[in-house]
This record gives structure tokens, C-alpha cells and sequence, in this order.
């Protein structure tokens, strides 16, 4: 069974749970604002990683 906060998601999975396009999520992973991983050609963000990011733009954080 999967721990949700430990979940791996793609940049498609990344944009629908923002709210965002892929074409802007993609964007600012490759730029480092989404912290990302890359396996092989494919990008990758850890769950736990894109909720601490949220919570910092709750704070007034920019990205």
C-alpha cells in the first residue's frame, strides 16, 4: 500500500492537482521553482516535496 505523502507523481499529475497547464508546470520545474527529479527523459516530484512548496506559497513565498 502507497503513502500518499511519499506518493511519485509525472508533471501531467503535477498540473492537474495546481491547477495549472503542463506546458507552465513543465516550465517551472525545469526552472527549479517545482522541486523535481529526473529519471531518465522524465521528470518526477515527490508529493511530500510539492506540499511543503504549497505551504510556503500559503506564507507568501513566490515562485
Amino acid at each position: 500500500m502507497t503513502n500518499k505523502a511519499n506518493e511519485i507523481m509525472t508533471v501531467s499529475q503535477v498540473a492537474e492537482y495546481l491547477q495549472l497547464s503542463e506546458m507552465t508546470t513543465y516550465k517551472l520545474v525545469q526552472e527549479g521553482k517545482i522541486p523535481a527529479f529526473k529519471i531518465g527523459r522524465h521528470w518526477r516530484v515527490k508529493r511530500i516535496d510539492l506540499n511543503e512548496l504549497i505551504e510556503r506559497l500559503k506564507q507568501g513565498e513566490r515562485i
